[in-house]
């Protein structure tokens, strides 16, 4: 039976953070005001008489790419169209973060907080919520956004106490619950939003493209069609599921079915953009990846800013792993509180995070998914693929009872019907499907509804 994609369990930090960091050259005998709504920040001072004294210029928060994990002075800025260092290397976003640092954790957290279900543009986002450390030069003009993020962090009680051994501090990140219905919207919006702004620049660029299995080329057609940019989008043919279909569709994509696997949908796309001027979208561009590390930004302020002890990512492309572990460096840097394309990325990731690495078959997921949505949830196959990994970690006693452990769920159930549908009419080829719950087939009879009644009462009782 082939193994399901890997899943990264990132554990809390072993050692307590630094103590927060304050921005002492602020100080002064004048008043000092920082405006926690605006970005970059707004230092206003008041003086008195002669008691004038200057107050040092803040950096400016700003950002640059440069070649993944390599000791270099290379870098370019993120109004270049690049995806590739000089050595054909991955880039990254590096933010200044001695710019961040001159604001310390208080302040940080209160700006994030303060922003969390306002309507002021565009900060009502969970994205642009953190603007400062996603994409901080862009003008809140050229943001294109849906007012994505701020998911729901679901108490997975019901599930934890019956099939995990009274686990009482689980959790479920629905970043599915999105616009398009899974976490590549988090990335998209920053991605065509720094397309917006390229095109107002008059860079020579025509449109977006991307190659998808479904996912990202939901997320890109919907954020292009509310910017007005065009999308291109290759699809291995027959592959994906109607309800993903559908959407680059609806959202007016030029969709190229192809009689390939996304591998070669992605070669592709890698080569069609090198010669024309369409904007590679996948995640081999580190942009999208500023957006999906506000997920996990978003589970601290879920949890007043406490780091839990396990996040449980489902990986495919391996991106989000990378996004997730950029969120939590980020966070105790900035604020001092405690054949994928970004295989490399995860690699990094995880010899950095102490994480682990555990695989599902295609059974396992299936019924995994099948508990989970029988427990109230209604998730995707790939976060089946996190709850198996979770149940085998638990069985082996290397997460704990009571360890805080938060699942994360990259798409909506919805997407997947047809998967759950086959599996509940056992319909699926070497998969028991023994979870199945079937509809009861039964006559329009008052007798023959009672006489199945009492049988299913008696059995649940």
């Amino acid at each position: 039976m082939a193994s399901a994609p890997a899943t990264t369990f990132f554990p809390k930090h072993r050692h307590p953070p630094p103590p927060c960091r304050h921005f002492h050259n602020l100080r002064s005998s004048k008043p000092t005001t920082i405006s926690c709504t605006s970005s970059p920040p707004i230092i206003t001072t008041t003086t008195s008489g002669n008691n004038r004294q200057s107050i040092p210029s803040l950096l400016p928060f700003s950002a640059k790419y440069v070649p993944f994990n390599a000791v270099t002075e290379e870098c370019y800025s993120l109004d270049d169209i690049i995806y590739r260092s000089r050595s054909g290397g991955l880039l990254d976003v590096q933010h200044d973060m001695e710019a961040l640092k001159q604001f310390d954790g208080k302040y940080w957290r209160t700006l994030f907080d303060s922003r969390v279900g306002r309507t002021t543009w565009p900060y009502g986002s969970g994205v642009w919520s953190k603007k400062e450390w996603v994409l901080p030069e862009i003008d809140n003009d050229d943001i294109i956004s849906a007012f994505e993020g701020n998911s729901n962090l679901f108490w997975a009680e019901r599930y934890g106490k019956h099939h995990l051994g009274g686990m009482n501090d689980l959790w479920v990140k629905h970043c599915g619950i999105s616009h398009t219905g899974s976490f590549k919207d988090l990335g998209m919006t920053v991605l065509v939003s720094q397309v917006n702004r390229l095109r107002k620049m008059n860079k020579p660029l025509v449109g977006v493209g991307c190659a998808s299995t479904g996912d990202t080329s939901a997320a890109l057609s919907a954020y292009c069609a509310a910017a007005g940019i065009p999308s291109i989008v290759f699809l291995p043919a027959n592959k994906i599921s109607m309800a993903q279909l559908v959407q680059p569709i609806a959202n007016g994509a030029f969709v190229l079915s192809m009689d390939t696997d996304f591998d070669g949908c992605m070669k592709l796309i890698r080569e069609i953009t090198s010669e024309l001027p369409i904007y590679l979208a996948n995640s081999l561009n580190s942009l999208r990846l500023e957006g999906q590390k506000t997920a996990a930004i978003e589970i601290l302020q879920q949890f007043d800013w406490e780091v839990p002890d396990w996040v449980i990512i489902p990986g495919g492309n391996l991106g989000n792993i990378y996004a997730f572990y950029k969120a939590t460096t980020t966070f105790a840097s900035a604020i001092q509180i405690g054949d994928p394309v970004s295989i490399d990325r995860a690699v990094y990731a995880l010899t950095n995070s102490d994480g682990i690495v555990e695989e599902a078959t295609e059974e396992e997921l299936m019924d995994a998914m099948a508990v989970a949505d029988s427990t109230g949830m209604f998730v995707c196959p790939h976060t089946g693929v996190a709850l198996v990994a979770l149940m085998k970690l638990r069985e082996r006693g290397v997460i704990g009872k009571n360890d805080r452990t938060v699942v994360v769920s990259t798409a909506h159930g919805l997407k997947f019907t047809q998967a759950k549908i086959d599996y509940h009419s056992k319909s699926i080829k070497e998969i028991a499907s023994k979870f199945a719950n079937p509809p009861a087939e039964v006559a329009a009879e008052y007798g023959a509804v009672m006489d199945v009644l009492k049988k299913h009462l008696k059995k649940v009782s």
